[in-house]
């Protein structure tokens, strides 16, 4: 069996701040915004109190850092959306099921909704974090390519052409997954084309007769 490589101190440093944030999302979502103890999240990873405040001053910085740490398959997904090629429905469905698989069949997402859920009527601020970093980046790129493909000529401009209702069935699997979890099996490769199915048919510009 391979020896595992101990850690130097400037190692152990630099991933401090992320078991810091994989650990607060564990207590958040766990216990709730106010019922999270900073030194709770400190016993999780075995450091003290002072130690967490050194990186994130208030337990509402931890937060805000924490839902921008749980964001990062978001980033990647529009790093990625970035390099699509093709034909603007072909970038569109490109993109959509690249947010299946990053942000509606990742845990910590789901989980994170929820949270916000739960939290949100009490504490406005999360609810307004969360759209910031992980819904308005979404509705964005989502709208900035209906917006092209409306300016082609290649989608219609129609009440369809929008982002929110586009972007409505993904967050409508995750809600589902959060309520029912394993006790309710989705037919996933269903479900997204017959989402699919839905948009190209309410946005695609109709071919000519004998096109």
């Amino acid at each position: 069996m391979a020896k595992k490589t101990k850690l130097t101190r400037a190692e152990q440093k630099a991933l401090r701040p992320i078991q810091i944030l994989d650990a607060a999302f564990d207590e958040f979502v766990a216990h709730g915004f106010s019922a999270t103890r900073v030194e709770d999240i400190a016993d999780r990873i075995g450091v003290t109190k002072g130690t967490i405040y050194v990186y994130f001053p208030t337990k509402e910085d931890l937060f805000s850092a924490m839902i921008r740490h749980i964001s990062l398959p978001l980033e990647d997904l529009l790093r990625e959306a970035g390099g699509l090629q093709g034909s603007h429905a072909e970038r569109l469905r490109s993109f959509l099921l690249l947010a299946y698989g990053g942000i509606a069949q990742d845990r910590r997402s789901r989980e994170l909704l929820r949270f916000v859920i739960s939290e949100g009527s009490r504490f406005r601020q999360l609810i307004d974090a969360h759209f910031a970093e992980v819904i308005e980046p979404l509705l964005s790129r989502t709208q900035m390519i209906l917006d092209e493909g409306v300016m082609a000529g290649e989608f219609r401009k129609s009440p369809a052409a929008n982002a929110d209702i586009i972007v409505a069935p993904i967050l409508s699997l995750m809600m589902d997954q959060l309520i029912h979890g394993d006790r309710r099996i989705v037919d996933l490769s269903a479900y997204v084309e017959g989402h699919l199915d839905l948009v190209f048919s309410g946005i695609s510009v109709p071919k000519a007769l004998g096109d």
